[in-house]
């Protein structure tokens, strides 16, 4: 029986914390500021700035949604990016992922200065993760890495599987796990026997956006298994990567989908927003 690693319950406490520290930032004439840059009309981006809209509200985040048409030329778009660039009203600029195929998704990360990259997406940002020497940090996992503190699991010599080689999630995740001194593998869908391989991890992240993909085979008893899935079944309803079900047995602790991962993602990039408004950027 696996203990429940309560993303939901986490998110809310930190968020409260973030607040009081909003609150005195505010006595100083610092109000933290983050806009959203969203194209098009994707409904699973639309509901991800909201949910984004709705965190920053409630902590006391200045917070604004700018909205484009999916026809915006690329020029048209960084010459947003750079208007908030220079603007001092806003600490964090996000630009909501995936966008049309006719904008370089490269190209508008980089015109993102990097002190407002609260997302933790510009190169610069990852290269310094990579380096050993963060400042802003991909989200997902710096939300995952604050899961293991709040539970005390110990990463130090555990061996950590990361399934999922993103720039988003996965490469970041195993640079995180390697800095707290696991020794980790990053899989990916061209790994052969996979099952074997995971069944060998103490730590178990899996990020590939395939429901139900990891089975109780992939599981060494006792594991911590983290699913960072956000799939919908033939009924429509939300699942992990993870077949909960069979794995939560086998696991020493798991998160559950939804209120797991999702919730901490969102705390993580307000909780940037608000260190990059505090540092006086």
């Amino acid at each position: 029986m696996a203990e429940l690693i309560n993303g939901k319950e986490l998110a809310e406490k930190m968020q409260a914390e973030i607040a009081i520290k909003v609150s005195e930032l505010k006595t100083k004439s610092i109000s933290p500021g983050l806009v959203v840059l969203l194209v098009g009309e994707n409904p699973a981006s639309q509901v991800y700035v909201r949910n984004k809209e709705r965190s920053a509200k409630s902590i006391g985040i200045h917070s604004k949604v700018e909205r484009y048409p999916s026809t915006i030329s690329e020029e048209t778009l960084l010459a947003e990016i750079e208007k908030y660039n220079q603007d001092p009203n806003f600490h964090g600029i996000l630009v909501q992922l995936p966008l049309p195929k006719h904008i370089d998704e490269e190209k508008v990360l980089l015109a993102i200065d990097p002190k407002k990259d609260v997302d933790g997406f510009h190169p610069m940002n990852l290269g310094r993760l990579l380096a050993g020497n963060p400042d802003k940090i991909p989200c997902t996992p710096y939300g995952i890495m604050k899961m293991f503190a709040a539970y005390d699991i110990d990463l130090a010599g555990k061996r950590a599987l990361v399934i999922g080689r993103s720039n988003i999630v996965g490469k970041p995740m195993a640079q995180l796990l390697l800095m707290a001194d696991a020794t980790v593998t990053i899989a990916h869908s061209k790994t052969a026997n996979l099952a074997e391989l995971a069944k060998e991890a103490d730590i178990l992240v899996v990020a590939i956006g395939r429901g139900h993909f990891v089975t109780k085979e992939f599981i060494k008893p006792g594991a911590v298994v983290i699913d960072v899935g956000m799939n919908r079944d033939e009924h429509g309803k939300l699942i992990g990567d993870v077949k909960f079900d069979e794995v939560e047995p086998l696991a020493s602790y798991i998160t559950p989908v939804p209120k797991g991962v999702g919730p901490m993602t969102i705390t993580m990039l307000m909780y940037q927003t608000v260190l990059a408004a505090e540092a006086g950027e």
